[in-house]
């Protein structure tokens, strides 16, 4: 097939019959958009729809272009994600996005399983308590990057420690933790998304170290960060790759 073909038969599997509005507005620039989404990046790499759909989500989630989220949130549940992964994935964005954009984008997300009947609240993915989540966040933490972790912590000034205790217990004790998600896929979200969010170059890197320890490779990761350039460009693409590139060097 060429990519006009792919584009199609792409589309149709996450959108349906759905015709996009901007043809009868904007015919060419939505024929440059599918054919190159949905017939050329679709297919690039390793990664299933599944995940790209989970990827597609972080992302638009992080930019905040709510209209097209809420159409991938229907095109995720057509390729068979669950309500729960879905979910999962819009709060895993919370920790670097902040509350507010997290709940415009939760919003959305309900708006859509309202009016494919799924019922709400869906089923809590917490695991972890009031006693456990510090604890039990730095041992991800610790999984991911390494005894590292604690010496920086240690070392950290007293005015600034409760930064790192916060970034254990929030970040990782309550939603790494969390079920729904597996750790290689949660770790591969979090990259997506700081590359989205762009000028966060240090912890591109730190992310993509930690996904190589938890056993996702460099292809992966260009795969990832490939399908995030038609929802945030290619500056923060090439940034991000770049990042890549220095963490794990081409042979």
């Amino acid at each position: 097939m060429n990519r006009i073909e792919k584009s199609k038969k792409k589309y149709k599997q996450l959108f349906g019959d759905v015709v996009p509005a901007t043809y009868k507005t904007d015919p060419d620039f939505q024929d440059i958009l599918s054919r190159f989404i949905f017939g050329e990046v679709f297919y690039q790499g390793d990664l299933d729809d599944k995940q790209r759909e989970l990827i597609t989500l972080v992302v638009l989630t992080t930019n905040q272009t709510l209209p097209q989220l809420k159409a991938h949130v229907s095109a995720a549940l057509n390729i068979g994600l669950t309500p729960i992964e879905i979910k999962e994935a819009v709060f895993h964005c919370a920790p670097y996005i902040g509350f507010p954009k997290t709940l415009n984008a939760i919003n959305e997300v309900n708006e859509v399983f309202k009016t494919k009947n799924i019922a709400l609240p869906i089923e809590s993915q917490k695991t972890v308590d009031e006693d456990h989540r510090f604890r039990n966040g730095l041992a991800v933490q610790v999984e991911i990057f390494g005894e590292n972790i604690k010496k920086m912590q240690e070392s950290t000034s007293p005015n600034q420690k409760h930064i790192q205790e916060y970034l254990s217990a929030f970040c990782f004790g309550d939603f790494y933790t969390r079920g729904g998600l597996e750790l290689k896929t949660r770790e591969l979200l979090t990259l997506c998304i700081v590359s989205a969010i762009g000028n966060s170059e240090s912890q591109v890197k730190a992310h993509v170290q930690g996904n190589l320890n938890v056993g996702n490779g460099k292809e992966t990761l260009i795969t990832a960060i490939t399908h995030c350039l038609p929802y945030m460009g290619f500056p923060r693409t090439l940034n991000a790759l770049n990042n890549v590139n220095q963490i794990i060097p081409e042979n």
